[in-house]
């Protein structure tokens, strides 16, 4: 039986630490800060970041040299057959095309799997542990590949963005309408289906947002998910927000309490760059059973 390895990028949400006990792989993000360039979880740690956002540095993200994944995949394969890889949403980076592209290479073809299964943070990482399971269980690559395929729109996230500046600053909104937001109090909500980052709904107050936000994964658990509900999870991200993000969690596990809660960890670093501190999110995604 071959000897199937899991890997993703920091984008999982999975850190160094967590990829070892699990025993699963993480290829760190780039990010370029100034003129020096920083890896999400070996050299950039998430307090080293929003310590460097509230002081106005500029941080722009990148997607990881062909280098780097070449060495990260080589690196595996001195002690595996084959891998599954699966980087972050398509919609939301070109890294995945990228790491598409090079794994069609003679020397990575039939043994590098690259998913595409449309997800991101909690999300991504629920999937991640579930392909884990299923290459403990015996499972081939190209099979673990074919059900996250499968299952790949089984998922949903909302963001509540508790600043526009960020927001202002990626083109998403004017100035003027940063500026009037600002004034009026406005928390857009965001959401991620079929790995797209689109406004959902704007409201007034976090309040307002957080119930938004409960209504909508009612909503879906009620339509989009009527027929899988007894295996999708409920999960939590927050940006540099943890004492809220736990209050949300409670008030969530009261108005849904007949769907289990997994995670609850930092959004990644590549998302938190665009939308700034502060922010709150809950996500569903399918358990593969």
């Amino acid at each position: 039986m071959k000897k199937i390895a899991i890997a993703t990028d920091s984008n999982s949400g999975i850190t160094q630490e967590e990829a070892k006990k699990k025993g699963v792989f993480v290829l760190p993000m780039p990010f370029t800060i100034g003129d020096e360039e920083y890896f999400e979880d070996i050299n950039l740690s998430q307090e080293e970041f929003y310590e460097k956002l509230k002081n106005n540095e500029d941080v722009f993200t990148s997607q990881p040299s062909l280098g780097s994944l070449e060495e990260f995949w080589d690196n595996i394969l001195k002690d595996y057959d084959e891998i599954v890889y699966l980087p972050m949403s398509s919609g939301l980076s070109k890294s995945c095309e990228s790491a598409i592209n090079f794994a069609e290479e003679e020397k990575y073809k039939g043994k590098v799997f690259v998913v595409d299964n449309q997800r991101i943070s909690v999300t991504l990482k629920g999937t991640v542990f579930d392909a884990k399971k299923f290459a403990d269980e015996g499972k081939s690559a190209e099979e673990i590949k074919q059900i996250l395929l499968d299952t790949k729109f089984d998922s949903s996230i909302y963001i509540m963005v508790d600043t526009l500046k960020y927001l202002k600053k990626g083109g998403r909104v004017t100035p003027a309408g940063a500026a009037l937001g600002t004034l009026l109090h406005i928390k857009p909500v965001l959401q991620i289906q079929g790995g797209k980052l689109d406004a959902y709904k704007k409201v007034m107050g976090v309040k307002v947002a957080c119930q938004a936000m409960i209504d909508a994964v009612k909503n879906d658990l009620a339509t989009r998910f009527k027929d899988i509900k007894h295996e999708m999870r409920l999960c939590f991200a927050h940006t540099h927000n943890e004492e809220n993000i736990l209050k949300f969690k409670e008030a969530v596990a009261n108005a849904i309490p007949d769907v289990k809660i997994t995670y609850c960890n930092p959004l990644s670093l590549s998302v938190s760059c665009h939308i700034g501190p502060g922010a709150l999110a809950i996500a569903l995604y399918r358990e593969i059973k």
